[in-house]
């Protein structure tokens, strides 16, 4: 079968940009084609997806001769969607059970290729409801606090007694728990599932976590069995959720070919490596060394396809939303434009992992690269949400490119269109425009119920959006044509850019 031939169908985490059109971006730079159920299908925010037709697409994917790869989030099609793991009544025996059709596909034919990701339950920490069950707007804080307590009584053999207070009604915490044992049997299943070799290659991993947690806790137990587990040894656990599609779809990619693109990572800030993201619960060093493996790549010291250059977590963990610091550390900036700048001119391809802030770029990072006229020169760059959706995506889009050039599929275009959709996104959005007008385009705590606030949030982005492509961004003839928000609230957009 001829590469261009082969095809690759996903099963994504969710509806949102970052789940279906980040992966798609990633195929289109190795000119890859990629299959996504319709939208009919797939969740609409609370909204549960249709997990029986979402099996039948799978199969009817598989049956195709000339899908060589599937991709499969098992939180989709176990219950539909990201928020329906935290929030739908479905049964252990029925989730479960919706397992049994990967087993089908490989019974009847072995020589698919099947890699998948489960995640570990988040404990959101806050009293925000928008994406958990309705009990977390009077105690999520609460619970998320209380998991932590439980982590570090691990090793304690008393039950009957807790070393924290609990404020929590008996009623509220036995359907949390419940929920949270529900998913780690889940992801108990899908270790088997590896080791019996149903699937060949499998992510765990864990959605907004800290140092303790309750989602920390289950990481310890799931290690225990990945490592008696001979078959399920090389499972890959680590921070990360949103991005594991893309980096997946890189993996197939790679792995289609037979082509492990290699990684140099690098940072400015002193003892960058060792520090914590905020959301996450391991050293920067491991979160990268795991995201490179998932993408099908590897990690070398010296030379490498690619240098990625990390813009290391703020140590006083700065939110970019709740807003820029009044003093921002601008020999951090310039320390990180020097390793750019640096690194290009060694000619090397630069990828750039901005994890300075949660939810947005450097702002001041970003200036001076533009000034300079070293954001054109970027194979990917990545600043959105937690440190580890930018370095997953970042690697991935470097993957895919790396994989497109030697298989003669490398887009061009594609790959300038993925990197102004970041750029636009992570930096021109989250960090300028929706620090600057959040509060008066999303006066709603949650997603805005009036349409004509919907359109003229929409029309104000899209316009802002293409006047920094004129003034700052590298944007050329590029323009970006649609701008949507998929769940009616501030937190994505789903950009179209044309040219």
């Amino acid at each position: 079968m001829n590469s261009h031939d082969r095809r690759i169908a996903l099963l994504p985490l969710d509806d949102r940009p970052v789940n279906v059109l980040l992966p798609g971006d990633v195929a289109n730079v190795a000119g890859v084609a990629l299959d996504v159920p319709d939208a009919a299908m797939l969740p609409n925010y609370r909204m549960q997806g249709d997990t029986d037709a979402l099996a039948a697409w799978l199969r009817e994917r598989a049956s195709d001769p000339r899908t060589t790869h599937l991709v499969v989030s098992i939180d989709m099609l176990l219950y539909g969607g990201l928020i329906a793991s935290r929030t739908s009544h479905d049964s252990v025996r029925d989730v479960v059970a919706r397992l049994d059709v990967l087993r089908e596909i490989k019974r009847s034919r072995p020589e698919i290729t099947i890699f998948a990701v489960s995640l570990v339950m988040r404990a959101s920490n806050s009293y925000s409801n928008a994406e958990e069950p309705e009990y977390w707007k009077g105690y999520g804080k609460d619970l998320h606090a209380l998991g932590g307590a439980l982590h570090q009584q691990l090793d304690s053999t008393e039950t009957d007694q807790i070393d924290s207070p609990i404020d929590v009604p008996d009623g509220i915490l036995s359907d949390y728990a419940s929920r949270r044992a529900r998913n780690h049997m889940v992801n108990m299943n899908a270790l088997l599932l590896r080791n019996e070799g149903t699937v060949d290659f499998l992510a765990i991993t864990a959605d907004d976590t800290a140092t303790f947690a309750a989602g920390s806790a289950e990481q310890v137990w799931l290690r225990h069995w990945m490592r008696f587990l001979p078959g399920a040894r090389d499972t890959l656990m680590y921070p990360g959720a949103d991005e594991v599609g893309a980096a997946l779809v890189a993996r197939a990619i790679a792995s289609t070919d037979g082509i492990r693109p290699t990684f140099a990572a690098r940072t400015a800030q002193q003892g960058g490596f060792d520090r914590v993201p905020p959301f996450e619960n391991c050293p920067l060093a491991e979160s990268v060394d795991r995201q490179i493996r998932a993408a099908g790549a590897e990690r070398a010291e010296a030379e490498a396809d690619v240098v990625l250059v990390l813009h290391a977590p703020d140590p006083d963990r700065h939110d970019m939303f709740r807003g820029y610091p009044e003093t921002p550390d601008l020999d951090a900036a310039e320390a990180t434009v020097e390793l750019v700048r640096r690194s290009l001119d060694e000619g090397s391809r630069v990828a750039l992992a901005d994890v300075r802030f949660p939810n947005g770029a450097d702002a001041e990072l970003l200036k001076r690269l533009a000034a300079e006229g070293l954001l054109e020169r970027l194979e990917a760059f990545g600043a959105w949400n937690t440190a580890g959706n930018t370095i997953g995506s970042v690697i991935s889009l470097c993957v895919a490119g790396e994989v497109g050039r030697a298989s003669g599929g490398f887009d061009a275009d594609a790959s300038r269109r993925a990197l102004l959709t970041r750029l636009l996104d992570d930096y021109a959005y989250q960090a300028v425009i929706r620090s600057e007008k959040g509060q008066q385009l999303f006066p709603d705590r949650f997603p805005l119920a009036d349409d004509s606030r919907v359109e003229n949030a929409q029309s104000v982005i899209r316009d802002d959006m293409n006047r920094m492509l004129r003034e700052t961004l590298p944007g050329g003839d590029w323009t970006v044509t649609s701008l949507t928000l998929p769940w009616r609230r501030s937190f994505e957009v789903a950009i179209t850019l044309s040219r």
